[in-house]
């Protein structure tokens, strides 16, 4: 497996092991819709949850974060929109972004952005 995605496929885990631990139910892992990905799908307190994780090794370009831009926030939305169709969830829903910077193989900081953004009609 190529480096870059064994690193976000191990941010993934970790954000999963987070969110669980924070009481959230996870339904769904890489959730896939047309050309986008839903890295996952949780539940909490009537909420689903959308969460988008970035994982880095560095910040010299820019935190993790920030790399979820206009036009992954577009897909995204397109995505969580049939999601929920689908699974005919009637109550709220949130965009979270989850980051993870690896400073090296054991250590690593999360950032759970809750409502990190909620993407434009445009």
């Amino acid at each position: 497996m190529a480096q870059h995605l064994e690193l976000g496929r191990r941010g993934e885990a970790l954000a999963k092991t987070f969110l669980e631990d924070a009481g959230y139910e996870i339904l769904d892992e890489n959730w896939t819709h047309g050309k986008c990905e839903l890295d996952l799908v949780a539940y909490k307190d009537g909420i689903i949850i959308f969460a988008e994780v970035k994982a880095r090794t560095g910040n010299a370009f820019g935190e993790p974060e920030d790399f979820v831009d206009n036009r992954k926030q577009k897909l995204l939305a397109q995505a969580a929109d049939e999601y929920i169709y689908l699974m005919d969830h009637q109550g709220e829903v949130r965009f979270d972004i989850i980051s993870v910077l690896f400073r090296d193989e054991l250590n690593y900081t999360l950032k759970h952005i809750e409502d990190a953004f909620w993407p434009s009609a445009e």
